[in-house]
């Protein structure tokens, strides 16, 4: 019985110590940089500009530029998830979070974005895109020093909440908006200044989309030239160091 006694003792002893002693924390995974692509599909886009948009993605990730920026990296490999907005309700995760430091793991990222159906044809709400990009990247299994989220978009902000409130709050937790905009030739009949605001609409992502360190736009001339667009963004904002994006540039102009 003393025996018995005693080991039950031990054992309360170990319970109790196991139960006062924190669980160690699982370690994020690193890499040199976790990216959200926030492309717009709001109805302004039509189904032809919708797919030059994510084949302008698919392509870009098969570029060996990229590439080369990625593993410009200390780590050489980055995380990447891919999600779609419209409306203030309308946001869809295309591609979750997935690293990329590979050919293969790029092909797969290209192929995936090329199958995935188009998610919306709503409303035009910046704010909220930055709000659900934000917390996808509260929720990445990974952990870096930057972090960044690259919205697309062809016009302004049409309802839910303020894109400059939402890209504030982004900023003062430490990630960088991007952006590239594509511009339309014409007006549109029903809101012309949805996609030709006063000012422009480089002017007006300038002022109420990007920010936080080294933020900056590019500007497609017309979806046509949308691939072109995120491939220059894509290397600017993969790229370790501002020498390595100018001649990686430097290769496509």
């Amino acid at each position: 019985m003393a025996i018995t006694a005693l080991r039950a003792f031990v054992l309360l002893v170990l319970l109790a110590l196991g139960a006062a002693s924190p669980s160690p924390a699982i370690a994020a995974d690193p890499v040199d940089l976790q990216l959200v692509l926030a492309s717009d599909v709001s109805r302004s886009i039509d189904d032809g500009e919708f797919q030059l948009q994510r084949q302008g993605y698919a392509q870009a990730f098969s570029d060996p530029r990229v590439m080369r920026a990625i593993r410009s990296g200390v780590l050489g490999r980055i995380a990447v998830s891919y999600v779609e907005w419209s409306g203030e309700d309308f946001q869809r995760v295309v591609v979750d979070w997935m690293v990329i430091g590979d050919e293969e793991s790029a092909g797969l990222l290209s192929d995936r974005l090329l199958k995935e159906p188009r998610s919306f044809a709503n409303r035009t709400a910046l704010g909220a895109a930055i709000d659900y990009s934000m917390g996808m990247l509260e929720r990445s299994p990974f952990q870096s020093e930057r972090r960044t989220i690259d919205v697309s978009g062809d016009g302004t902000n049409t309802n839910g909440k303020l894109p400059t409130t939402a890209r504030d709050q982004a900023v003062a937790a430490g990630v960088t908006i991007n952006a590239v905009v594509i511009l339309s030739p014409e007006p549109m009949p029903w809101n012309p200044y949805h996609t030709h605001p006063p000012g422009g609409l480089p002017k007006y992502f300038e002022d109420n989309v990007i920010g936080g360190l080294g933020a900056f736009l590019m500007v497609a001339e017309n979806f046509d030239t949308f691939a072109q667009a995120i491939l220059a963004k894509l290397i600017k904002e993969i790229a370790a160091s501002p020498e390595s994006a100018r001649e990686l540039l430097a290769e496509i102009r």
